[in-house]
Order: structure tokens, then C-alpha cells, then sequence
């Protein structure tokens, strides 16, 4: 008999992570899934082991809210972007920044690797979404075409496309380094505030209309769209490594992991901000604004939900 794949998960326990002195606005898993990155409204990041949630480092530099982070494929790397206008490239071994990328006019909202980790992209509230080479920092495309700020970001598996969600409502999708027009999606009513691609090459967006729509973006087709029923603001989207479960989190005390079902998890006392998945799909993590136990004695800002496989995998 058939079971639909969020079905073999249910909740384990819940860890919270507390150091953070302001809203959650990202999170991410380093590839090995030993190392979990948040970035906060207090202008941080913060490394921690994923299994212990042991505080491993602090990085500071930026001089304004960290608004996206991202590890590398190899997971040497991350990077940040953040309201000071500027993106920074982080070396995992070091607690400086390896490049410091200023050609941003505005707030940069969000950044993505390319799985290769050749490339970086970056956007924000000049409207803009800008290409760069990793190894250099160099600037390599300037990518126009939306006409309100750029809020998400997402590159295919394979590197060659990016997925560009903006304010102007519109997704657009771009082949990397072609002078080729983008390819728009229509039919988002609020701003695309997040992207993911999944491994067979959908793409999904999530916006403040309160719809996750999943695409083929080659084909110019909305394969099918989901919620909608109410007006939250969907915040950020995840697909599980085999692309056969799709996360997201709203402004309301829930994820949600849907496909052609629903199973939603609460216990967020504010609005989930951020989810991922690990790379071997057993854990999902999330962040939210308030204080989610009251036994926690530091100001917790993240709360890192682990759902196990029934598999006992």
C-alpha cells in the first residue's frame, strides 16, 4: 500500500538554541549535518553543533540585521547578507569574512550558493539580483528585470539556472552567464518572499498572498498551488533531498510539510521564520521571534524541531 512520504515522519523532540538577542531570520545545515548556522537581527551569526546544540562560534561584522545565510555544497564556506548592504563570504575555520561584496545600493534580502559553490547570488531592495564568482568575489552579472525588491533566491541542482522572487510579485528564472530573457512566472498576488528548487528541477515559490506554488519554470507552468485558505505571509520553503516532501513556514505558530498532504507541526509561540532540511532528510529545523519555553532562562529565538523517520533510519 501507498504512503505518502510526510507520513513516515512525526516528532522526536525539540531543541532550542539560545544566544540569539533578536528576531531569527535564517537557518542552515552544513552538508554533513554536524553544523547549524543562524543568523539574527542582533547583525550576527552563530555556529552551533546540530546534535548537542552546543555553541560553537560567533560571527560578527556586519553592521546591520543579517537577514539570509547559506553553507557551501562542501560546506568550507557560508555567506550572509544582510540590511547593512552588503554580503559577506565566511570561512567555517576562521571567524573572518573572506570577502566583503558592497556593489548593493540597498538592503540585500537574500543570498544562495550554487550547488557547484562556483557561484553566489545575491539580492535586495535595489531591484537587482547580482552574480558573483566565489574564489574571487568578483561581480560577474547584474541581473535586471524586477521592478520592486528582490527578497529570495534559489539555484537549480544542476547550477545553470537561478530563481530570482521579488516584491514586484513575479518569480523569474535566468540561465547563469546567457544573454538569454529570463523566464517570468505569474500568478502570485503578494510578494515572492522564497524560493526553492527541488532535485527533479520544480521550483516552488511561497509568498505573502498566503500560496506555495509549485512550477516547471522551463514549461512557463504552475503545476498546482497550495493554501490560500488564509492570509499568512509564507516565509520560507524547503524540499526534502529527494524532493518528494516540500516544508514551509507562515506567519502563524506552524510548519507545514505538504505535497499532496498536509501534516502540521506546531509549537512556535510566534510565527515560524525560517526551515531546512538536513542533507540526509531526517531533521528539519525552524526559527521563530518570541521565546518558545518559558523554562529557558536566556532569551531563545530559535527552535530547532527534529522529526524522526519511522524507518529508524
Amino acid at each position: 500500500m501507498w504512503r505518502h512520504p510526510s507520513e513516515d515522519f512525526s516528532v522526536s523532540n525539540i531543541r532550542y538554541f539560545s544566544r540569539h538577542k533578536g528576531e531569527v531570520n535564517c537557518c542552515a545545515f552544513s552538508p554533513d549535518c554536524q553544523i547549524l548556522l543562524t543568523c539574527c537581527d542582533d547583525g550576527r551569526l552563530y555556529l552551533w553543533n546540530s546534535t548537542s546544540a552546543k555553541h560553537l562560534a560567533t560571527f560578527s561584522g556586519h553592521s546591520g540585521p543579517v537577514k539570509s545565510c547559506v553553507f557551501s555544497s562542501d560546506g568550507q564556506l557560508f555567506a550572509s547578507a544582510s540590511h547593512d548592504r552588503t554580503v559577506r563570504i565566511w570561512s567555517r575555520s576562521g571567524t573572518e569574512c573572506t570577502h566583503l561584496l558592497t556593489a548593493h545600493r540597498g538592503s540585500v534580502e537574500t543570498v544562495s550558493f550554487s550547488p557547484d559553490a562556483q557561484w553566489l547570488v545575491s539580492g535586495g531592495w535595489d531591484n537587482r539580483a547580482l552574480i558573483w564568482r566565489v574564489q574571487s568575489g568578483e561581480m560577474v552579472e547584474d541581473l535586471r528585470g524586477h521592478t520592486a525588491a528582490v527578497q529570495s533566491s534559489a539555484f537549480s541542482s544542476d547550477s545553470q539556472c537561478v530563481a530570482t522572487g521579488s516584491w514586484d510579485r513575479a518569480v523569474r528564472v535566468w540561465k547563469l552567464l546567457e544573454e538569454k530573457e529570463a523566464v517570468t512566472l505569474q500568478g502570485h498576488l503578494g510578494n515572492v518572499a522564497c524560493l526553492c528548487f527541488s532535485v527533479s528541477g520544480m521550483l516552488a515559490s511561497g509568498s505573502w498572498d498566503g500560496t506555495v506554488r509549485v512550477w516547471l519554470p522551463m514549461r512557463h507552468a504552475c503545476l498546482f498551488v497550495l493554501g490560500g485558505c488564509e492570509r499568512v505571509w509564507v516565509r520560507s520553503l524547503a524540499f526534502s533531498r529527494d524532493g518528494l516532501v516540500l516544508a514551509s513556514t507562515a506567519e502563524g505558530d506552524m510548519v507545514k510539510q505538504t505535497h499532496t498532504h498536509l501534516f502540521t507541526q506546531s509549537g512556535h509561540k510566534d510565527s515560524a521564520y525560517g526551515c531546512a532540511f538536513t542533507p540526509d532528510g531526517k531533521l528539519l529545523t525552524s526559527g521563530s521571534e518570541q521565546l518558545d519555553v518559558e523554562e529557558d532562562e536566556e532569551n531563545s529565538t530559535e527552535e530547532r524541531s527534529e522529526f524522526k523517520h519511522r524507518t529508524g533510519q
